[in-house]
């Protein structure tokens, strides 16, 4: 271990330890964020649950993890983190993250009033959210930073990879540890916060692990000649003039057209397969006619499959380059999966398990092209707001459509255990991902052209010739 960080600069066996510090805090933000996925199903009776909440309570609660972002928080702390660095604007978003979630914990556990407990979850939600965000724009800048030069779209998937394996986890742990109850029988405070409890434990050991990478890339920047913005090597003390920020390079990233359009993309794929599993088991069981047990693991097969796949597209866009093809690809992927859930013949499972694979292998392409490509058009002193403007963009998509598809189910279903009516909110769901598929196809073709235009950004080149 020792000869690893005795030159961290120039060792490729660093890059990879630093990767392994990265990956844990993402793993466990996912975790905690999709702890209700799979249990989604229990919101439909509320009387049942000694929480209270209902499906739109339930959406609300969703939304919350976007609030600040999408009020401005992402931009400026994007801003923060390029003018003062990943070290130490990264290390209070992951102290946030976990205050949040250590919030959510207290308010879904301590035996308040549904109203109360849905605020204070909804408060803890904004702030876990928040510093989620910037903790994965910090992850992402460093990766860039780190295998710059190296294989940054394989470093990239394996970091999506693996955190998307804290989703697996939650979706096919939640109901396990939350045991299934006879019908009729209250879910107790004691039993739904569990999943709570276990992510806020996995976001606690990712923050020990954040710590020790942020010492590990403190020793990285004085062996390259750089600390906290300095030069090291001319002795200046001076931040190099052409590496300060100025608030004009937010104007200049904003309207990068490509940028436009790598934004516009994340927030409408992004929504088809992130808020789709938010109420992936309230779909599935009613278009299918399957049990709880099944839906779980058919859904945990998108982060299955994010897990195999991620990092073998990200290799090969690192060796074939044409980054816009696969994202046309894997949004054509995804609207596929969509328009088969919604569309199939009821109550037969097995077009609901070709419909996530098909998801997964969608949602493992886009991002491997997408995450990648973004360096290729925005400087690097500019790369930590480009990354959180993209969040901040995303992230409106991400508060209002889980708002949209509580009321759809809150509405739509008014007997309990009354099938056609689940079915019927199902499908009108899923025109929603329907109709953001076939807008993320349109955008990831107009940049499929644009790139075609300007071939001088590369977009479209393997890794080497980048």
């Amino acid at each position: 271990m020792n000869r690893i960080f005795k030159s961290l600069k120039d060792s490729k066996s660093a890059c990879w330890v630093a990767l392994a510090f990265l990956v844990v805090p993402m793993f466990a933000s996912y975790f905690f964020d999709d702890m209700f996925s799979s249990l989604s199903h229990l919101f439909r009776n509320p009387e049942l649950l000694e929480l209270g909440w209902d499906y739109e309570d339930y959406g609300f609660y969703a939304g919350g993890y976007s609030f600040l972002c999408v009020c401005g928080g992402l931009v400026v702390c994007g801003i923060l983190l390029d003018m003062f660095g990943v070290r130490v604007v990264g290390s209070v978003f992951v102290s946030l993250m976990i205050a949040g979630a250590a919030i959510v914990t207290y308010a879904i556990s301590s035996g308040m009033d549904p109203r109360t407990s849905l605020i204070i979850a909804y408060i803890g939600c904004m702030l876990f959210g928040l510093g989620s965000e910037i903790a994965g724009v910090a992850v992402t800048r460093s990766i860039a930073k780190w295998f710059k030069g190296r294989n940054v779209a394989l470093a990239m998937g394996l970091q999506l990879s693996i955190a998307r394996l804290g989703t697996a986890a939650a979706l096919v742990l939640s109901p396990m540890i939350v045991a299934g109850k006879a019908e009729g029988e209250v879910y107790l405070l004691g039993e739904t916060n569990r999943p709570a409890l276990l992510g806020l434990g996995l976001l606690m050991l990712g923050g020990i692990l954040w710590a020790a990478f942020v010492a590990m890339d403190a020793r990285f920047d004085k062996e390259a000649g750089k600390a906290c913005g300095t030069d090291i090597e001319n002795g200046t003390g001076k931040a190099a003039e052409e590496d300060k920020f100025r608030f004009s390079d937010i104007w200049r990233v904003l309207s990068n057209p490509r940028f436009l359009m790598i934004a516009l993309l994340c927030v409408f794929f992004y929504c088809c397969v992130i808020r789709f599993k938010k109420f992936g088991t309230s779909i599935l069981i009613p278009l299918f006619g399957m049990e709880l047990e099944t839906a779980t693991w058919m859904l945990s097969m998108i982060p299955f499959f994010t897990i195999v796949f991620t990092p073998l597209f990200g290799a090969l866009v690192d060796r074939t380059g044409k980054a816009t093809t696969w994202m046309i690809t894997g949004s054509l992927l995804v609207l596929a999966s969509h328009l088969l859930i919604t569309f199939a013949p009821q109550g037969t499972a097995a077009y609901g398990y070709v419909a996530i694979a098909l998801l997964g292998i969608g949602y493992s392409l886009v991002p491997s092209a997408m995450w990648p490509s973004v360096p290729k058009i925005v400087p690097e002193k500019n790369l930590g707001t480009a990354f959180s403007l993209i969040y901040w963009i995303q992230n409106m998509g991400m508060m209002i459509v889980p708002i949209f598809i509580g009321k759809i189910f809150k509405n739509g279903i008014t007997e309990s255990g009354n099938r056609m009516q689940e079915v019927n909110a199902a499908i009108h769901a899923e025109y929603i991902f329907i109709l953001m598929g076939v807008i993320a196809i349109t955008v990831a073709v107009m940049l499929y052209i644009s790139s075609r235009r300007h071939p001088e950004l590369k977009l479209d080149e393997p890794a080497a010739k980048a």
